[in-house]
């Protein structure tokens, strides 16, 4: 109760400057050359977790949508981006099962290097239930292959797009929320060498009492070291470091960079340094979630010291969340994301044209005449 009170005063604050904060977010949008919505009408009221591909047709987009998050009738929606537009949702998968219908969750589209378009997704009644599905297509995502449950126990990513290592590991970040033991939440790889046929388990990541952690993305530094950064329930997101291509791992620990107990994504890009998109929100006081208002950019040469790049919304009407990054090979990226729970929002941005201003103890710089909206300092404490 004390939680919806502060929020509902903050968005209360927010929404006396919406005209201010809506003229002062163009300053923080060099760079943004497209921001659209992939559809404007479809037979869903409600869609969220978005991700994104480059296939070699073009841009294939995928969500869940349905009349609400958990609800049985909540499908697997994919659309396409051509002739430079996108084609109306197209329902791909379901959680019809033998005994009944169940929801599903959080698709993740891959592209095999040369070879089949993956989807993996999830069905069940909740995360702390669900179960690992995998559909595959060999014309861009138009058609697609009959599903396959992933072998007991592999949920494939879980919300994060997977990543292919110099060893021909496709290495899936992944994680649980809540099990027979306890509602506990836990990193964990899943590692495929020949694109799903085969699996083994790295993990879970040791973590400092008090640190939960969720949905990790993962950056490639070249020679075997690789960075993830999480979602978590501890105020910041979190990050950890291996140095033999994701076979060990560092303790979780805090970066400078805040968490709203919300989704993020993150992309190693082609010159070497790394984009995040991300809610830079503090919760209000001590809570451990806040308003997943405003949607950031960051970038970062070394994944540890981070500038603000650009803000892709930022009005207090919530949410903005659930971001998926990619690069294309033209040197763009793509960011797609929930747009309020109603419809999914597609940005492009060009890194080289963006402003990158310094982020210091975690508070989102000022540019002239731009206030930034829950401007908050965390540090590592």
């Amino acid at each position: 109760m004390i939680y919806n009170k502060t929020i509902k005063l903050l968005a209360l604050l927010l929404i006396t400057s919406t005209g201010y904060l809506s003229a002062q977010t163009k300053l923080w949008q060099k760079g943004v050359i497209v921001d659209e919505f992939v559809y404007e009408k479809a037979p869903f009221p409600q869609s969220h977790s978005a991700t994104i591909v480059e296939t070699p047709a073009g841009l294939v987009t995928a969500f869940f949508g349905g009349t609400k998050e958990r609800n049985p009738d909540v499908c697997i929606w994919v659309s396409r981006h051509v002739n430079g537009k996108w084609t109306a949702p197209d329902s791909v998968a379901d959680g019809v099962m033998p005994d009944k219908r169940y929801p599903t969750w959080n698709p993740v589209l891959y592209q095999i290097p040369g070879g089949e378009l993956m989807l993996f997704y999830k069905i069940g009644a909740s995360p702390g239930t669900w179960k690992g599905w995998l559909r595959t297509s060999k014309d861009n995502g138009i058609t697609w292959s009959e599903a396959r449950a992933l072998p007991e126990g592999y949920l494939g990513p879980v919300k994060n797009k997977p990543v292919l290592l110099s060893n021909g590991n496709l290495f899936c970040p992944t994680s649980t929320e809540g099990n027979k033991e306890g509602n506990s939440w836990q990193i964990h790889f899943e590692v495929t060498p020949d694109f799903g046929k085969t699996w083994r388990k790295i993990g879970p990541l040791t973590a400092p009492k008090g640190f939960d952690a969720i949905q990790p993305s993962i950056l490639d530094h070249g020679n075997g070291k690789l960075q993830i950064l999480a979602r978590s329930r501890s105020r910041a997101i979190l990050e950890s470091w291996s140095y033999d291509n994701g076979e060990t791992w560092w303790p979780l620990s805090k970066t400078t960079l805040p968490n709203n107990n919300s989704g993020t994504d993150a992309v190693t890009m082609q010159d070497g340094r790394h984009a995040l998109v991300y809610n830079h929100v503090l919760p209000p006081g001590d809570l451990a979630k806040g308003p997943r208002t405003p949607l950031n950019l960051s970038i970062s040469k070394d994944g540890k010291k981070w500038r603000a790049a650009a803000i892709l919304e930022d009005s207090p009407i919530s949410q903005y969340s659930y971001p998926s990054i990619i690069q294309t090979k033209d040197g763009m990226l793509h960011a797609v994301y929930t747009w309020r729970r109603e419809r999914i929002k597609h940005a492009v941005i060009d890194p080289s044209k963006v402003r990158l201003k310094k982020i210091k103890k975690g508070v989102w710089p000022k540019l002239k005449g731009y206030t930034a909206p829950g401007g908050s300092e965390i540090t590592n404490d």
